[in-house]
């Protein structure tokens, strides 16, 4: 039965239009519902709007649910429409009436913003653990390259002496940003939504953020039940942008693998498990990892780009132009969590060609060096500039 109900039938086409995918992404989020109702049980025994007898029977319901979908044993029909109600009829038929109880003092608004937020939460967690070896793994290919020459380029030209080490180093540098921008991300979304309802609070009964932010493990929550709606999509798009800043660094690593490991460059030599073949051409060994990883950058960011422009013009409050979010969402932290492990994989099956990058270290890299020079002996800097740009000219 449909949370919803009122006894009158839903044409089949409506239904299906607006149930969508919703009932199969849902199930990513089934163990994080259930973890919200086990706390909501716990918040309504303790305002002594369920019995203990109850509030025992629903959260070993819930804990059974959990173990039940882990097996993939648990399953939400179109029916059902999404894991609210797959969880709730599950609750109905193990513990009678104490599961028609369970959705005292809330709304599917806030019971899936609680189930997003959680997921949200876990899955920034694992993206951070991610980039943190990312970083490591590049640092320690920093150090271990950080003697071999290779040129430094500007404008896709030659333009002064560089090592692999600072080549690599670079992006380790850079994802001490990066994981600055996922821990804020993380600090601002720990906020539990729990409490705020359709966004408008809990009436008669004194139910809020606070009565189970502590049970779930949020460091917060919502003073104005309807800044929980509003934050829907904000909220989201932050994590966007976190997550399409650590592809905007993997998208440079994978570009500058495709183009060294050239014959025409030949700084990069490749694992042959790295590799792929072609149908037709015997020899080839294709970058196709590199490739797909430069691609997912832009993949990342169309999902951004869904987020941002669904939840514009929208006014205050819950719209159901939100639900069409929830699919960018995991998307995007299904392809940044790939990605960045591709991406260790890669840099551990790169070796340099130290050959290559010392034929490719030619007289006019070093120019620069020669004007500075000349300024140490006491020729003004633009002068110095012309002598040396005249002898490579």
């Amino acid at each position: 039965m449909k949370l919803w109900d009122k006894g009158f039938e839903t044409d089949k086409n409506v239904e299906a239009f607006t149930v969508g995918k919703d009932y199969l992404l849902d199930m990513k989020l089934v163990p994080y519902d259930c973890k919200a109702s086990i706390a909501h049980a716990e918040a309504l025994c303790e305002k002594n709007l369920l019995s203990e007898s109850e509030k025992s029977s629903l959260v070993s319901a819930l804990k059974e649910i959990i173990a039940l979908h882990k097996e993939g044993k648990f399953r939400i029909n179109a029916s059902d429409e999404d894991c609210h109600t797959a969880i709730e009829n599950y609750l109905v038929k193990k513990c009678g009436d104490a599961g028609k109880k369970i959705h005292l003092g809330r709304s599917r608004n806030d019971q899936v913003m609680a189930a997003l937020r959680l997921y949200e939460k876990e899955e920034l967690s694992k993206i951070i653990k991610l980039v943190s070896l990312w970083k490591e793994t590049a640092k320690k290919k920093s150090s271990e390259w950080s003697s071999i020459e290779m040129p430094g380029y500007t404008h896709m030209q030659r333009a002064m002496p560089s090592t692999a080490g600072t080549w690599i180093g670079s992006f380790a540098e850079s994802a001490e940003d990066n994981l600055f921008l996922l821990n804020a991300a993380l600090k601002l979304i720990d906020k539990n939504p729990l409490g705020s309802a359709a966004g408008f609070g809990v009436p008669v009964f004194d139910i809020n953020g606070k009565t189970t932010a502590s049970k779930l493990g949020f460091s917060s929550w919502f003073k104005n039940p309807l800044q929980v709606q509003l934050s829907r999509g904000k909220y989201e798009s932050v994590i966007a942008e976190a997550l399409s800043q650590v592809m905007f660094d993997i998208n440079k690593f994978a570009t500058d693998v495709v183009l060294f490991s050239t014959k025409e460059f030949g700084f990069v030599n490749l694992c042959d498990k790295l590799t792929t073949g072609s149908s037709i051409m015997p020899q080839k060994k294709n970058p196709d990892v590199a490739e797909l990883l430069r691609a997912k950058y832009h993949a990342v960011i169309g999902e951004q780009f869904k987020i941002k422009s669904m939840t514009a013009n929208l006014m205050s409050g819950y719209n159901r132009d939100l639900q069409l979010t929830k699919e960018p969402v995991m998307n995007m932290f299904d392809a940044a969590s790939e990605s960045v492990d591709a991406a260790i994989l890669l840099l551990n099956g790169i070796t340099i060609n130290e050959n290559a990058c010392k034929q490719a270290m030619s007289p006019g890299i070093y120019a620069t060096e020669e004007a500075y020079k000349l300024v140490k002996n006491g020729v003004p800097f633009r002068d110095a500039y012309k002598i040396v740009a005249e002898k490579f000219s």
